[in-house]
């Protein structure tokens, strides 16, 4: 894969080329093979460890903190799981504990009023999401949680709609399915120009503190003297504090995270709409086994985004951390599966068969074996060292499962905080909190997988809850 010899579940380093990604047809110029200075400073108050929505979010955070921040990218910005996702910002309501939904909730409405404040040029657009359902199992879990919802959380509630009636399906474009659940509180958008917007802008208004180092892989870390020091292609860097914002790759550089975070290699086509294809008014997600697909459609070019099928392979692309190639299994199959899933064309007409793929990329995500993200110190369980006071400074805001869109740029946000000691502008949830407690369950579940059940025994086990 890489010539690399790697421990069985750990990442190995990111690969130099990836997939060519739908959202990296319109690359930064700012952006691409961007070095603040020509050499590596051989100082910095923060290092942040990758330039996607955790490391940029994070890295400005840290900026307006007045510290000095140096921003470490394997490949150009922006190139790896944000730049490679689908598109599609929705919270998981019906799906997640509430404190969690609330949090993804919180999330949706900082990007959404960040972009409309400052006229981000992301293309962001709240289009409502639908979730097909198409198992029995799921409907009767489902109409279980939505009962409690109404009766237990009247707020989130009224952001998960069921639909059971025909008429409300076909409106919905999934008449195959036996309900869905339909989620205002969804947007599409593009994901790597909203990042590049937050990595240009600190470009512009943090010149003398804000230094961002492209194809500067890091080869690994070091603590000593009370520095971290952090070993790049290029050369050394020291620092008081660094931030793994490294997601799928962390157990790389922190191998000790090895069975806890967990590269997964996802795969997403962009498809061209059959003819007399009417647009899609709204984003879409369906579970059917094992498999969880997502969909958008793009406004200008109506490229059908979609991506999933990862059961279709042996292991499920699990271990993988390798973006520079396709499975060709996943991909016939997400060619064929739009026209059993979502009402494509004018009613009457039969859907095709398959699609052509205009765009067919990879890109890693970083799976949990508890389903949570890590954010906070580094236990010292899993090498977080500390200093001569008992104080650690590396940190960490990884492993989204899938699911980073309304998470990361909150969670970097928070890391970043505790990093430059200010004082929580949210909460976040217990969940997602890194511990030394958390860390030895972590170690102990160790070898239980990426943490992902099926779908339905999700929700049952939200229902026990």
């Amino acid at each position: 894969m890489t010539g690399v010899t790697i421990d069985k579940g750990r990442s190995g380093p990111t690969t130099p080329e990836g997939t060519r990604s739908y959202w990296h047809k319109e690359p930064s110029t700012v952006l691409l093979g961007h070095r603040t200075t020509q050499k590596l400073p051989t100082t910095a108050d923060v290092i942040v460890v990758g330039s996607g929505i955790t490391g940029a979010f994070a890295a400005r955070e840290v900026a307006n903190g007045s510290r000095s921040v140096l921003l470490l990218e394997a490949r150009e910005a922006c190139w790896g799981a944000t730049g490679r996702n689908g598109g599609n910002c929705q919270p998981m309501v019906y799906g997640s504990k509430p404190s969690i939904a609330r949090f993804e909730l919180g999330t949706y409405d900082f990007l959404k009023d960040l972009i409309a404040r400052h006229k981000i040029p992301c293309d962001w657009r709240t289009v409502g999401g639908v979730h097909g359902i198409f198992d029995e199992d799921v409907l009767e879990a489902v109409e279980k949680i939505i009962d409690r919802l109404q009766t237990s959380h009247p707020d989130l509630a009224e952001k998960a709609i069921l639909v059971k009636d025909e008429r409300g399906r076909r409106a919905l474009r999934v008449p195959q399915a036996r309900a869905a659940v339909y989620q205002p509180v969804a947007a599409k958008l593009w994901p790597y120009k909203l990042v590049a917007w937050v990595l240009e802008s600190l470009l512009k208004e943090f010149p003398d503190t804000f230094n961002m180092q492209t194809n500067t892989p890091v080869e690994f870390l070091q603590h000593a003297d009370d520095k971290w020091i952090v070993h790049t292609s290029r050369g050394q860097v020291a620092a008081n504090d660094v931030l793994l914002a490294s997601n799928a790759y962390t157990s790389w550089l922190l191998p000790k995270m090895t069975g806890i975070i967990t590269p997964v290699r996802g795969q997403i086509v962009g498809l061209t709409p059959p003819p007399g294809g009417i647009p899609l008014e709204h984003s879409h997600v369906w579970a059917k086994g094992g498999n969880e697909d997502y969909l958008v459609q793009r406004d200008d070019d109506g490229i059908l985004i979609l991506g999933g099928e990862r059961c279709v392979a042996a292991g499920a692309e699990e271990g993988i951390w390798d973006d520079s190639h396709v499975n060709a299994d996943i991909g016939r199959k997400l060619r064929r599966q739009l026209g059993q899933s979502v009402k494509l064309r004018a009613p009457g007409q039969e859907e095709r068969k398959r699609l052509d793929a205009q765009y067919e990329w990879t890109g890693i995500m970083g799976y949990v074996n508890d389903g949570h993200p890590w954010v906070g110190r580094v236990p010292t369980e899993l090498g977080g060292e500390r200093d001569s006071n008992g104080h650690g400074h590396l940190w960490i805001s990884a492993g989204y499962s899938g699911h980073g869109m309304t998470a990361a740029a909150r969670c970097g946000v928070r890391v970043a905080e505790m990093i430059v000691g200010k004082e929580a502008s949210f909460d976040l949830p217990k969940e997602y909190e890194a511990s030394e407690e958390r860390a030895r369950r972590a170690r102990r579940a160790n070898g239980m997988g990426v943490g992902r059940m099926s779908f339905v025994d999700e929700l049952r086990a939200l229902l026990e809850e």
